[in-house]
């Protein structure tokens, strides 16, 4: 039997999927590419941004055509808040019962009747999705946490994973060991990766002192993302003096403008923000900081977002992920009645890209001449390249081994590529 998988959302969407494949083959199925015919299709979908639903809804149909008989699986956050859209899928999966989703396909196959299982979100509990089958044999993620209570006026992902729940400590540390024997970098996932641990008396920063002590294999440990509002000083002082923490803390924005936040029920201020990331770069010299912005949210004026684009070059981040707002419905800010025009979005997206390129550029010139530490991955072009704890690419000479960490001297910056030799045990200061 065969099966091919779809993944259109976040990391953890990811992770899940990669999670439930896993489970696939070992109980005898084969993987196939998902353009290829198979008796079962499963496609994680994503509820983020029309955009995203749109192709949700065309990669059941393209999966109807390329598999007539197959068995359709509509999994992730879009089947659970929008199940009426997917009547041509045999089996629609919410957040609650994923990790059922081979068993319901074993059912199907016993008795052909079509499933929708959504809804009823409350209590509901961590999942036990386990996997660790991950891109280049060099970087794992591991979800430790899922859901969230935020309830940002533009977000639908409250609705569609449920409260915040977290994966049970000893089962972090007893999964980062299987990890670390395969992996040298481990990449610790969530909805609110920084909200990790509330049930069990615990902080992120605990959860990572744990790892670190317990499992003294791990080369790398890296936080996918976390809010401006859980970076304790607890935390920066643990960046500071554990080394194998990435130097790279991704840190959502959304809008550099006030009246902005306030509209999108953000819980910080452009100061409050401010304040901290500079607190963080005192602290730790050679962090490197990105963020996610959101354009054309409900009621910004031109002014608004003048004030951002000038928010954006006053924290001088190493890159920016940029969406352009995008109507969900259920959310507060879809009730808006000032919605901007598609074009308008369209303009100050591409704006905000433009200002990503140039602050990536500025960023990643400045690093010539600088140490850095990589983990060699894939090859490209003649080279080896691999990632900066910073998380900027560096290309290697093709000889360095896959999956072994390199100290790197950055030597040039060209063609918008950081080049790197490695530094000799006998040249390092």
């Amino acid at each position: 039997m065969k099966f091919s998988v779809c993944n259109l959302g976040c990391k953890v969407n990811a992770y899940e999927a990669e999670a439930i494949a896993s489970v696939m083959e070992k109980r005898g199925w084969e993987r196939v590419d998902f353009k290829d015919e198979a008796d079962a299709c499963l496609i994680f979908s994503c509820a983020v941004t029309n955009t995203a639903a749109a192709k949700s809804r065309r990669m059941l149909h393209r999966a109807r055509r390329t598999s007539p008989q197959g068995i359709l699986v509509m999994a992730g956050c879009y089947a659970e808040v929008a199940e009426e859209q997917f009547e041509e899928a045999d089996l629609v999966i919410g957040t609650r019962d994923k990790a059922e989703i081979p068993d319901r396909i074993e059912q199907y196959q016993k008795y052909h009747q079509k499933v929708h299982d959504t809804g009823n979100l409350d209590h509901i509990p961590f999942d036990d999705l386990t996997n660790i089958q991950f891109e280049n044999r060099t970087r794992a993620y591991l979800k430790v946490e899922d859901g969230c209570n935020q309830f940002c006026s533009y977000c639908i992902i409250p609705y569609a994973r449920g409260r915040e729940r977290s994966m049970n400590p000893d089962l972090v540390v007893e999964k980062a060991k299987e990890i670390a024997v395969h992996y040298p970098e481990i990449v610790l996932a969530g909805i609110h990766t920084g909200r990790y641990g509330k049930e069990y008396g615990m902080h992120l920063s605990d959860l990572l002192r744990r790892i670190l002590r317990e499992v003294p294999d791990l080369q790398r440990l890296r936080i996918s993302s976390i809010e401006i509002s859980e970076i304790t000083d607890d935390f920066i002082d643990l960046m500071k003096e554990e080394p194998r923490i990435a130097r790279h803390l991704h840190i959502p924005l959304q809008s550099g403008s006030d009246t902005v936040l306030k509209r999108m029920h953000r819980p910080y201020t452009t100061a409050e923000y401010y304040a901290r990331i500079s607190q963080i770069r005192q602290e730790i010299p050679d962090i490197a900081i990105s963020c996610d912005l959101i354009t054309g949210f409900p009621g910004e004026s031109e002014a608004e977002f003048a004030e951002t684009c000038a928010f954006l070059k006053k924290c001088q981040f190493s890159f920016l992920h940029v969406f352009p707002y995008s109507l969900r419905k259920g959310t507060v800010a879809a009730e808006s009645r000032e919605q901007i025009d598609p074009q308008t979005k369209k303009e100050r997206t591409e704006k905000c890209l433009a200002i990503s390129r140039q602050l990536r550029e500025q960023y990643e010139q400045a690093q010539a001449g600088r140490e850095v530490d990589v983990i060699a991955e894939t090859e490209e072009d003649g080279y080896r390249k691999g990632h900066a704890s910073q998380y900027f690419e560096v290309y290697l000479d093709p000889s360095a081994e896959q999956g072994k960490m390199y100290h790197i001297k950055l030597k040039e910056y060209r063609n918008h590529h950081l080049y790197g030799e490695e530094v000799k045990h006998d040249e390092v200061k």
